[in-house]
């Protein structure tokens, strides 16, 4: 699949994930409970693919990339673990203070998707732009 391509995958699923938050605000309760698992679950296995993707592309893909993979998969073990501690407190002023952080993070996690997404696009100009390079040595015959 084209770079192009991927990007352009990469906004239809943003779009998704726009239209099913605006909807969850009309849903009821169970509903919601059921789309949070399915939502869950979607992401651990789109994390699963990444890390199987990461050690697959071992030494094709920079050092950096790797630690970022595992710094994100640690980071989300943390957060998840401490959604499920904090489902079972049931007192009122907690619950409001956890919705809170939860919405807190929830935008941090769209601000790091944003940020994801600039660097997608910076990462496919700039491998268009090596290709383009290489291929104007290999038509020049440059050798190396």
């Amino acid at each position: 699949m084209a770079l192009s391509d991927q990007l352009t995958k990469l906004a239809a699923r943003a779009k998704e994930a726009e239209d099913r938050a605006a909807a969850a605000q009309d849903k009821a309760k169970a509903d919601l409970e059921a789309d949070v698992q399915t939502s869950r679950a979607a992401a651990e296995a789109q994390g699963q693919r990444m890390r199987e993707s990461a050690e697959a592309s071992q030494g094709k893909i920079s050092d950096w990339w790797n630690d970022v993979q595992k710094n994100w998969n640690e980071h989300l073990a943390k957060v998840r673990q401490h959604i499920d501690s904090k489902k079972a407190e049931i007192d009122l002023d907690r619950a409001q203070s956890d919705a809170d952080n939860a919405e807190d993070d929830a935008l941090f996690a769209i601000d790091y998707a944003y940020g994801a997404v600039e660097e997608a696009e910076y990462a496919v100009l700039d491998a268009t732009l090596a290709r383009v390079e290489a291929d104007e040595l290999a038509a020049s015959g440059a050798s190396s």
